[in-house]
């Protein structure tokens, strides 16, 4: 059995900066940009946890909250909320910040599943994660929740098609 490991040893703080090259016709950020660092930050924290490979199975809904414009700061929080066998469960929280006018705003909240890869290429078990404060436990048993729903709409998918 391997020995869980605090949510704490799985964060990744990620910052970016806000390019013309990542901008869209309105000046603002490519949303496909917003969810590539998601996925980059969320697969350092998976990795971080399992000490192993991992590959997305599964990005919950996204929901921009806020635009991010040419020049702002993208700031990236994530870490490990959940883990079940072989599969990890990432929140990512995005914040973007006006340097110049000293502003922050809460641009996105997303939720990845993670699964572990062992020599073999195939899923492989990961260490279960410990939740220490209030904020992890809150999340980890939020993650549960989120998990449920994954598996229950994942084989009603299967069923229905």
């Amino acid at each position: 059995m391997l020995e869980a490991k605090p949510v704490s040893d799985s964060i990744v703080h990620m910052t970016e900066m806000v390019l013309p090259t990542h901008i869209n016709s309105l000046n603002s950020i490519f949303g496909g940009t917003i969810m590539s660092w998601i996925d980059i930050a969320a697969a350092i924290s998976a990795q971080r946890h399992s000490s192993r490979p991992v590959v997305t199975a599964s990005i919950d809904a996204l929901n921009f909250i806020a635009p991010v414009y040419k020049g702002w700061i993208v700031n990236l929080i994530a870490s490990v909320n959940f883990v079940s066998n072989t599969s990890m469960e990432v929140g990512v929280r995005v914040d973007a910040e006006n340097p110049i006018k000293n502003k922050k705003f809460h641009t996105a909240t997303a939720y990845l599943t993670f699964v572990a890869l062992g020599e073999d290429g195939k899923p492989t078990v990961v260490p279960k994660v410990q939740p220490i404060t209030d904020v992890q436990k809150r999340r980890f048993e939020a993650a549960q929740l989120r998990r449920a729903s994954r598996l229950q709409l994942r084989k009603s998918i299967l069923e229905n098609s």
